[in-house]
Formats: structure tokens, C-alpha cells, sequence
């Protein structure tokens, strides 16, 4: 790979990943590390600056989808050739069900600022998450297309609930600005 053309084959190949749903985070962080330093524009000419920032874009792309699982999966569809269609609903009543309840029960954890409910839900968000990684990878190592894409859309929405989650615990724990104090 030179220094001015990092391989944008696949988003696998530019971290040099293999293609596959269980990938070494810690890898992929110290990879993006790398690829940071050696495509920083500091270190390029003026000419090479601006294909410099497209390639950073690129790799701060790549990085963003390898690193969360339903943005994996779903580019794992992409490159089997299998678009995941968001036009259709999740039908698994039993999962919306879950996924409401869960949905109440941060909004009143977070309407009551009670961080440990919240980490309870974050548990369980996770728990939920590890069995559609689990359902995902089955699926696309047996070419179960529809079976990958609804728990891709799953994970999709676990994912969303988790990094709400988050937020509201950021949001519980930040401290008002002196601006906030003046409204």
C-alpha cells in the first residue's frame, strides 16, 4: 500500500480486517490510527493535501461502519450483493414489544434521572444485541438472506435504543453551562 492510494476495496481490506461479522476492535482502532498518521495532510505535499482529505473522509467512514455491529451487518449485505430493504417493517411483534418496553422504561428512567435503571437497560440493550449479532452471523454463514436481514434490521434498532441510552446517561451527568443559568 503506498501513501498516497490506501486499497478502498472493501472497508475490510483497508483495515485489513477479514470479512466477517466478529471482527478485533482493538485492531481496527489501531489501524485507524495508522491510516490517520500516514494520510494526515501535514505530512503530504500541497498537491496530494486534498485527495489527503478525501481519503481521511474515507477512512473515518469505513471505520464508523466496521465499528458498530448493524452497520457491519449491513455492509456485509452490501457485499454479498443483498440490500437490505428498509421500506419493510420489523414484524416480530414479540421483538417490538420487547423493544417498547424497553423504550418506556428509558424514558422513565431518564425523566427520573435514575442512572441505575439505565444501566440495567444498557445490559440488557447489549444482551439483546449479542443474540442478533449471533442470529446474523448463522444466517450469513449459511447464506439465510432473509433471516441476516431481519436481524440487521433488529440490530439496527437495538443499536439506536443503546445509543439513546448513552445519551441520556451524557445528559444526566452533565453539569449546566453558566449560560443555562441566565435563561
Amino acid at each position: 500500500m503506498s501513501d498516497t492510494a490506501p486499497t478502498f476495496a472493501n472497508f475490510f481490506a483497508l483495515f485489513e480486517l477479514p470479512v466477517a461479522f466478529d471482527i478485533d476492535n482493538n485492531k481496527l482502532s489501531e489501524r485507524l490510527r495508522q491510516l490517520q498518521s500516514q494520510f494526515h495532510p501535514d505530512k503530504l505535499s500541497a498537491l496530494d493535501k486534498a485527495s489527503s482529505e478525501q481519503n481521511s473522509a474515507v477512512i473515518n467512514h469505513a471505520y464508523d461502519i466496521l465499528l458498530h455491529p448493524d452497520s457491519r451487518a449491513n455492509y456485509l449485505l452490501e457485499l454479498s450483493g443483498q440490500e437490505l430493504n428498509t421500506d419493510h417493517s420489523i414484524a416480530d411483534l414479540d421483538f417490538l414489544d420487547d423493544a417498547m418496553d424497553m423504550r418506556m422504561a428509558l424514558d422513565d428512567a431518564e425523566a427520573n434521572t435514575d442512572l441505575l435503571r439505565i444501566e440495567q437497560l444498557k445490559v440488557t440493550a447489549d444482551d439483546r444485541i449479542a443474540t442478533q449479532s449471533q442470529r446474523f452471523i448463522q444466517a450469513y454463514d449459511h447464506h439465510d438472506w432473509p433471516m441476516a436481514m431481519d436481524a440487521t434490521q433488529k440490530l439496527k434498532f437495538l443499536v439506536k435504543l443503546k445509543k439513546d441510552m448513552d445519551t441520556a446517561v451524557d445528559n444526566s451527568q452533565r453539569q449546566p453551562d453558566d449560560d443555562d443559568l441566565y435563561l
